[in-house]
């Protein structure tokens, strides 16, 4: 798995998007987005619209108009995002279901090893949400405080 600037982006967005959601999510406008997790507004605009496609996220228009998540950060995982924006999750193409691309697949001793590699990759990133995310960061600034008398 090799995760691009694209994906990166991606999932950096979706994890400011989850940050403000709430019960009642608020558009986040896309000028704020990118000056938070300074990316290239056009870049950011060609992500979030991939995330529509992909049904990550909504967008409004008008003048409180933005993106927001389409369902709540505990329904998202990375790998849900990671697939989508930066399929195959697998470290090699003989990994995949059906592939026969190789002559030598029944008798490859490496194929069983890339293949546990992959089934550990991909529990790791679908046992993780958004909502996982935010608790970590959430700690992470409790951790950080400093208190002074």
């Amino acid at each position: 798995m090799r995760i691009t600037y694209k994906g990166d982006y991606a999932l950096k967005a979706i994890l400011d998007l989850a940050i403000h959601y709430h019960d009642k999510p608020a558009p986040v406008s896309i000028q704020h987005m990118a000056g938070r997790l300074d990316i290239p507004i056009k870049f950011l605009e060609q992500v979030l619209l991939e995330l529509k496609k992909g049904g990550f996220v909504e967008s409004r228009r008008g003048k409180v108009g933005g993106y927001l998540l389409s369902r709540p950060p505990s329904e998202i995982s990375l790998g849900h995002v990671v697939r989508f924006i930066a399929s195959p999750v697998e470290p090699i193409a003989c990994v995949e279901d059906g592939y026969k691309g190789c002559r030598d697949i029944y008798k490859c001793v490496f194929r069983e090893v890339w293949q546990r590699v992959s089934e550990a990759t991909m529990r790791i990133v679908d046992g993780v949400t958004f909502s996982d995310l935010l608790e970590n960061l959430n700690r992470k600034d409790k951790e950080q405080m400093v208190y002074q008398i």
